[in-house]
């Protein structure tokens, strides 16, 4: 039985500064959003890449996040200036992502496995630009304070910011690509200049942001790897967000193919994105609400269930039609807006109790190696889904128009991109059962 958990907040970040710091994940949801939405469908359906290859173009630049988020992290922690240690890597991150974005999309006269060879190198190139930004942005607030629910408060008004970026991202985005070159490639530079204001604003926003504890690194990436598998809560709690990302992931490169053969309508897919990126809008409330009564656990429990029955639901999408399919997504979209918010929070918990337990702030390296493995589980999606589709003998086009697809491959796209996150949201539900690191537990360990 889950109890309700209990303790007052002590308010001591300024309102602007939380502002400045939630302004920053319009990019991190942008970046998240627009690539796992549209990059699989981009090369398979326009630039007549096959769906296994695009897969891997899709996932192989994230395994470099395995070694460059981690590297960012250390530096990050060790780096002095009159920035601070955070915001000189975010700055860097804003003067590099926007054109590496747009140059992913921009469309050059190649197809088949030359276009596929572009995007990569493109990808590989915007993928170490993100880690400069995202890595340090996310060490920060574990060290801008140490009460256990005002970091809920800080990441509130991230999740707002998240759920409208991801609501104008992954409607406007797609309908700004359409179907041609052309529009990708304008696509990618609306998105580019998103992505700079964004991450300026976050930049300057944060200048006043207090630091309560400052971080300490590790000497190399192999000492890094070592304090994590010391680490039984961040090892838990990165267990089960990866189940999680990993069917965010599928769901999401599985939406455009989900909207054109399962629901026959391709516009369908702005206003699936709507239903799962709208409760971010409007949940926050009631997800921190539920996070104070029954702990950060308990709520996760809640949000992962219902991603699981949401996503396993819409397989009967075919028997009961569009509006049950979105009704389905709408239930999915309550739990990714929990999901969302409480992983970030988590995180921040587990680094202060680490510091707490062993006398060091080592935020950088925790926030390197979880960004690391988010991002190339969430790639892994897209890897997976595109293997299935492969398999199931997907026909791509270098159209840009949906063609006739085999019977076994309309069947990936709808139990691929349904029962696969379904599935692995179940395992998220089983590892959260193991996470015991609650309010009262950081209290016993003097956090």
């Amino acid at each position: 039985m889950i109890t309700p958990a209990s303790g007052a907040r002590v308010s001591t970040v300024p309102p602007g500064v939380r502002l400045g710091y939630g302004v920053g994940s319009v990019c991190t949801a942008t970046f998240g959003t627009v690539p796992g939405l549209l990059l699989l469908f981009y090369m398979t359906n326009v630039l007549a890449v096959p769906a296994w290859i695009a897969g891997l173009v899709a996932f192989l630049p994230k395994v470099w996040d395995v070694v460059v988020n981690p590297w960012v992290g250390q530096r990050s922690d060790r780096t002095v200036s009159r920035f601070g240690a955070r915001r000189p890597w975010m700055l860097l991150g804003a003067l590099t992502l926007p054109p590496a974005f747009a140059a992913t999309f921009a469309g050059p006269p190649l197809t088949g496995l030359p276009a596929a060879a572009y995007v990569a190198v493109c990808y590989l190139l915007t993928a170490t630009a993100y880690a400069f930004y995202e890595v340090p942005y996310k060490a920060m607030p574990a060290e801008m304070t140490g009460d256990y629910h005002e970091r809920s408060a800080i990441l509130q008004w991230k999740m707002v910011f998240i759920g409208l970026a991801i609501l104008l991202s992954g409607s406007v985005a797609p309908a700004i690509a359409g179907t041609e070159v052309s529009g990708y490639r304008l696509m990618g530079v609306v998105v580019a200049a998103v992505l700079l204001v964004s991450m300026l604003a976050s930049f300057f926003g944060t200048a006043r942001a207090p630091v309560v504890v400052r971080a300490e690194s590790e000497p190399s990436l192999r000492a890094q790897f070592a304090a994590a598998r010391t680490n039984r809560p961040f090892l838990l709690l990165l267990g089960l967000s990866c189940a999680q990302m990993f069917a965010a992931g599928t769901l999401l490169a599985g939406a455009p193919y989900f909207a054109t053969y399962t629901l026959g309508d391709p516009g369908a897919t702005s206003t699936l994105l709507l239903c799962i990126v709208g409760p971010l809008l409007v949940t926050m409330p009631g997800w921190v609400a539920l996070s104070r009564r029954y702990d950060k656990r308990g709520a996760m429990l809640a949000a992962s269930s219902l991603f699981a029955a949401g996503a396993a639901a819409m397989a009967l999408t075919e028997e009961l039609g569009p509006v049950y399919a979105h009704a389905c997504v709408l239930v999915v979209g309550v739990g990714y807006a929990g999901l969302q918010l409480l992983q970030f929070s988590m995180l921040s918990d587990v680094i202060v109790h680490d510091a707490a337990v062993t006398g060091r702030n080592r935020a950088g390296v925790f926030t390197g190696l979880w960004t690391a493995a988010e991002t190339v589980v969430f790639a892994f999606g897209a890897l997976v889904l595109g293997w299935l589709l492969g398999v199931a003998g997907f026909v791509e086009s270098g159209s840009g128009a949906a063609v006739e697809q085999p019977a076994s491959a309309v069947r990936a796209v709808l139990y691929g991109g349904t029962l696969v996150p379904a599935l692995f949201a179940g395992i998220a539900v089983l590892l959260t059962t193991r996470y015991l690191l609650t309010e009262q537990e950081l209290r016993s360990a003097g956090a």
